[in-house]
């Protein structure tokens, strides 16, 4: 960082990924080109509606919270107030783009916001007669865990999200009894609905894999396991969750937290959850490349009923 006599105004020495607007145009045109060296680049053009639709993005919740703030009504009034603003930018973007239909996504003024839907007709959720299970943190942004007591608990939240998707691909680089007792209940309701579908890739590596852990996975309908036997090396170190809902609304937990119980109860572990709504790449790129190690001859098929894929585990494990 670094002040500067010149203009009166500070800016920071370094990396920018800047989209450079009036007002940082004009900073920029105040220093001098003799001490100061400044590059630019063009927008690229496949990537301008990610970049601009980001920026646009921020100016929109800092005009919003200006609405807000600057407001002399009640809290209805002001949300009312917010979201006539923001119909009033789709109807501009539905002019300029010359597509009526973009229309269609103006807000209704009651300001309301969807959370679940589900059939009555034979459904668990009809009978049990509660609001639908969703876990605490939100579905469409991302959120960072660290063990910390003042967030949501790593297991409750994985509790949830179990209950709430269509189906679930994991990837630990091992799976202990104590961290699937913790789950398994919640992943015995969820595989017990049609359609559902459970996929875990993991690994043999240093015997860390419990036996029983497996073998209970194994026993579950809907399950598939599929299990790298190399116990002199692993090249499967990632610890990720994915939880795959036609709505749209897919997460993720990447980070340190293995199938243990320590790990997802009580430990130190870093776990970052993104979301498909606003993270929906790397969401993408995780489904793809869950799929290249499935596929992936180094990961055999595990079969709880097969005495031969029951002694091999046990083999390696030993």
């Amino acid at each position: 960082m670094y002040q500067t006599t010149e203009v009166n105004f500070m800016l920071k020495e370094g990396v920018y990924e800047q989209l450079i607007n009036r007002e940082l145009k004009q900073k920029l045109k105040q220093l001098s080109l003799d001490k100061y060296l400044i590059e630019k680049e063009e927008l690229d053009v496949e990537e301008a509606k990610t970049i601009l639709s980001d920026y646009i993005s921020s100016i929109v919740k800092k005009a919003l919270r200006f609405i807000r703030e600057n407001s002399k009504q009640n809290d209805k009034e002001a949300l009312l107030s917010q979201i006539e603003a923001c119909n009033e930018l789709i109807r501009i973007l539905a002019n300029i783009a010359r597509e009526r239909n973009i229309e269609e996504f103006k807000i209704e003024e009651e300001g309301e916001v969807l959370t679940a839907l589900y059939s009555k007709i034979n459904s668990i959720k009809a009978v049990k007669e509660s609001k639908a299970v969703r876990p605490i943190t939100p579905l469409s942004q991302s959120s960072l865990f660290t063990g910390s007591a003042q967030e949501p608990n790593m297991m409750s939240e994985l509790k949830k999200e179990i209950l709430c998707c269509d189906s679930i691909d994991m990837l630990v680089s091992f799976v202990k009894w104590s961290g699937l007792r913790c789950i398994i209940e919640e992943l015995r309701e969820f595989t017990e609905q049609e359609g559902h579908r459970l996929r875990i890739i993991t690994t043999s590596y240093m015997g860390a894999t419990d036996y029983k852990a497996i073998e209970e996975l194994s026993k579950l309908k809907n399950t598939e396991i599929k299990i790298s036997y190399d116990t002199e090396r692993t090249r499967l170190h990632a610890k990720a969750y994915l939880f795959k809902r036609e709505t749209g609304f897919t997460t993720a937990y990447i980070g340190s937290s293995n199938l243990s119980s320590v790990a997802i109860t009580s430990g130190l572990e870093w776990n970052l959850k993104v979301t498909e709504k606003d993270s929906f790449d790397i969401i993408k790129k995780f489904e793809a490349t869950f799929e290249s190690y499935w596929n992936d001859g180094e990961f055999i098929a595990f079969n709880g009923e097969a005495q031969e894929d029951k002694e091999r585990l046990k083999t390696s494990l030993n």
